[in-house]
């Protein structure tokens, strides 16, 4: 299969080039900052994003939310099955 991307150089604006799933934890960052989540489940989703303090937010199912995050915290998060796009 061709690769339309193999040339590019890596950007935060996409397109990721993997997904990882998230497990939330109040100590521990995820492995690299990620350019977008993606929940499977609803619910809210505490972060800490690259810049700023912590947020809470409110998705619905099968959503996209493309803010770079560093953090899922476990305390608050109700949502699931939530995935990290990453540059590999």
């Amino acid at each position: 299969m061709n690769n339309r991307f193999y040339n590019r150089s890596s950007n935060i604006s996409g397109p990721a080039t993997d997904m990882q799933p998230v497990v939330p934890s109040d100590t521990v960052d995820l492995a690299a900052v990620v350019i977008a989540l993606y929940i499977e489940v609803g619910g809210t989703i505490v972060l800490q994003p690259v810049n700023g303090p912590s947020r809470t937010v409110t998705v619905t199912d099968f959503s996209f939310l493309p803010l770079g995050t560093k953090r899922v915290y476990a305390t608050g998060t109700t949502a699931t099955g939530i995935h990290a796009m990453v540059l590999a």
